[in-house]
């Protein structure tokens, strides 16, 4: 009378050399955790993210492929709850999902407020252009 529990397909399309990923436990200690907070830089995040996979090599996978595997292990609360209801299948390349990630939890408050602030700039009086 108990469920059985079923994996989900993949939210991500790996290509067929992507089981050849051998994950170093301490990888994982180093990256960073996003929360899905709208006062979190998620690009920051990315960009933390992507050093950290910048400092592992593994001749056997690509880079694109270490990512989509250690994505995940950044990921917590409302974020990982975005990933995990992806639909299967959803991503081919490590800019696909970064651009989706972006979408979701870059707010466009932020972003219209940067616009808002170079359509307004104006130089102050007595302010040099280079203080300006």
């Amino acid at each position: 009378m108990n469920p059985i529990r079923t994996s989900a397909p993949s939210y991500i399309v790996f290509p067929p050399d992507a089981s050849y990923f051998n994950c170093k436990l301490g990888i994982i200690q180093l990256l960073s955790s996003f929360h899905g907070l709208d006062l979190k830089n998620s690009y920051l995040h990315l960009r933390k993210f992507e050093e950290v996979c910048n400092t592992y090599n593994d001749s056997n996978c690509s880079m694109n492929i270490i990512r989509f595997k250690l994505f995940p292990f950044s990921l917590k609360d409302k974020a990982k709850t975005w990933l995990q209801n992806l639909r299967p299948g959803s991503f081919r390349a490590w800019d696909e999902m970064q651009q989706q990630f972006l979408k979701k939890f870059y707010p466009s408050h932020r972003t219209n407020s940067f616009k808002r602030q170079s359509i307004t700039f104006t130089q102050k009086s007595g302010e040099t252009f280079y203080q300006c």
